[in-house]
């Protein structure tokens, strides 16, 4: 690997983490080890509650919050104005985040 790793080019995370000064890693972030961490993280989401949900957030990226007019300005629903399946994937999409972070 090259020792100056450019910043205008698209870097991995682990690439950042060498940039950084980091010397040790997560053996996740290894390219030999990937499938098997992946694999790993798809089973135990398979196992928690709304799974299917958990991982199209993880696949299609998280639910974009609806928006509501009110005095001519747009915002951003609160979650208590969400309905209840938004609610619910508004959580999947937090446990997934959690899952993997």
């Amino acid at each position: 690997m090259d020792p100056m790793i450019s910043l205008g080019q698209k870097n991995t995370l682990a690439e950042y983490m060498i940039l950084s000064g980091a010397d040790n890693r997560p053996p996740m972030l290894d390219k030999d080890l990937y499938d098997s961490w992946k694999s790993r993280m798809e089973l135990y989401m398979q196992n928690r509650e709304h799974e299917r949900m958990i991982l199209e957030s993880v696949e299609h990226g998280p639910l974009i919050w609806p928006t509501v007019e009110e005095n001519s300005v747009i915002r951003t629903k609160k979650y208590a104005e969400l309905s209840a399946a938004e609610k619910i994937q508004a959580d999947c999409d937090m446990k997934a985040i959690n899952i993997i972070l």
